[in-house]
């Protein structure tokens, strides 16, 4: 299913990312249940590092960048999303450190108006041979820093 969103409010950093909410996502209450929040952000995410070509393939010793787990995610919701249909994701980096970095974001209406939840993420890179802390590549921290929050 497309979703179609209507024109995004311009974001001073980051990027809003367009997902959708269907009917199973709501709980027994009529409301996104709150475990869906953290998936739809992934999947945002995954769809922005993707478009960079950074990607998993099934293959943990070529995923370079995409070898990363989450060392701590903080979420806060701030207003209940009661039916399904377009949102987006507002997406950003607060930190590119060397091999882990924060992400912050919003989940919020389509056109970035309106912010339902909010949070962090810290990511850590991994060897896939090791499992121990790995440099991100240049490619990525290229990416990573257009994503850049600057220090307000």
């Amino acid at each position: 299913m497309t979703v179609e969103s209507p024109p995004a409010t311009a974001v001073s950093h980051g990027r809003l990312v367009p997902v959708a909410v269907h009917f199973d996502d709501l709980d027994a209450l009529g409301m996104l249940h709150n475990a869906r929040y953290p998936l739809l952000v992934e999947r945002a995410w995954t769809e922005l590092w993707q478009e960079h070509g950074i990607r998993f393939d099934g293959d943990w010793a070529t995923a370079g960048d995409a070898c990363n787990v989450v060392k701590e995610l903080l979420i806060s919701y701030e207003a209940p999303i009661t039916r399904s249909g377009p949102y987006a994701v507002h997406l950003w980096l607060d930190r590119l450190g060397t091999t882990g970095l924060t992400y912050g974001f919003r989940f919020c209406s389509a056109d970035g108006a309106t912010t339902y939840a909010t949070g962090t993420r810290v990511l850590v890179r991994l060897d896939a041979g090791t499992l121990r802390p790995a440099p991100w590549s240049e490619a990525f921290r290229t990416v990573g820093r257009t994503l850049l929050r600057s220090a307000d």
